[in-house]
């Protein structure tokens, strides 16, 4: 059983709607959606900073349009 952290820019949103990350095994990161929790997916970490840096600077915003 993991234990499934909400992320802090979802602490006031309905609990359908929030990103939540677990510690897998090894030191793999996993992240689902609330709304799904059947669908998992598995990071390193270095992975997921990458992908936040990514996010930070806008290079999905285009995904959005």
């Amino acid at each position: 059983m993991h234990h499934w952290r909400k992320s802090s820019y979802s602490a006031d949103a309905p609990d359908n709607a929030c990103v939540e990350l677990a510690h897998g095994p090894g030191a793999a990161v996993l992240l689902r959606e609330s709304d799904e929790p059947g669908t998992v997916i598995t990071a390193t970490p270095a992975a997921l900073r990458a992908l936040t840096r990514a996010a930070k600077a806008g290079r999905f915003d285009q995904l959005s349009r």
